[in-house]
């Protein structure tokens, strides 16, 4: 499995708007950061994980050419905002596209997207066909999600298992029992937001100590915010086993 990192930044992206601390102001590519979202490439099948505002520009730098299904991992509008742009997919492929989201996370999106739902439809609205996520694990075509409820604070979001690796965004706080089903993973993805206290986003010690109990082969930190510092230099603080990604990075699961 192939797994690319359309984005790795937080909700503001980075650099941010009217900002001009270093970070913001760095010419090293790795601090550039759309916001967090995967591209999963397993026997054919091509998934992508959540659609932000920056889906559009992430499908074109990746060349994507097919796309399966979108997966959701909740309803934040740094997570779901780019979702009209599938369009271009319908009309290649010709059908609705998939999209595979809890409860909430539906009505979130007949909230933004309500003239997709209508039921007389606007000429070229995105064609979607919503397929609900519980607690048990899907497949889409030959690949398996095991579903991992985390907390955003008070949101409940889903976090993702497939095979050997996890994807976890936008999290806090992980309950013992859902940990369990996370552990044994070769690989894993999670937030790490800045350094500093955060009320709804692991802190980066937060993620290192919680990346110790999972204890991976490797593990990267996404939804990185420009108050973390410069890619290079947070890089060399971190354990070995441990790295930032960055917007492009293509790991081999």
């Amino acid at each position: 499995m192939k797994v690319t990192f359309l984005g790795t930044g937080t909700s503001q992206g980075v650099p941010v708007i009217a900002c001009d601390c270093d970070v913001c102001l760095s010419e090293n590519e790795k601090d550039k950061r759309l916001r967090s979202s995967i591209l999963i490439e397993e026997k054919n099948q091509t998934i992508v994980i959540d659609t932000g505002p920056d889906f559009r520009q992430q499908m074109l730098r990746e060349n994507v050419q097919q796309l399966d299904a979108v997966v959701f991992t909740h309803e934040h509008k740094d997570h779901i905002a780019g979702l009209d742009d599938v369009r271009a997919f319908n009309f290649k492929q010709k059908k609705d596209m998939p999209i595979y989201a809890t409860d909430e996370v539906q009505e979130g999106l007949k909230r933004e997207f309500f003239y997709a739902f209508a039921d007389k439809k606007y000429p070229g609205v995105p064609l979607l066909e919503l397929k609900t996520i519980g607690s048990e694990s899907f497949r889409i075509g030959n690949v398996e999600f095991i579903p991992i409820d985390v907390w955003h604070y008070k949101m409940p979001v889903k976090a993702f298992r497939i095979n050997n690796f996890t994807y976890i965004t936008d999290a806090n706080r992980i309950e013992e029992s859902e940990k369990e089903k996370i552990k044994g993973s070769e690989i894993i993805v999670i937030n790490a937001l800045r350094k500093e206290p955060h009320i709804s986003h692991f802190t980066l010690d937060e993620a290192i100590e919680l990346l110790k109990e999972l204890n991976p082969k490797k593990a990267y930190l996404t939804h990185i915010s420009h108050l973390l510092g410069k890619h290079e230099l947070v890089n060399q603080e971190l354990p070995e086993f441990i790295e930032i990604a960055y917007d492009g990075l293509i790991i081999d699961c």
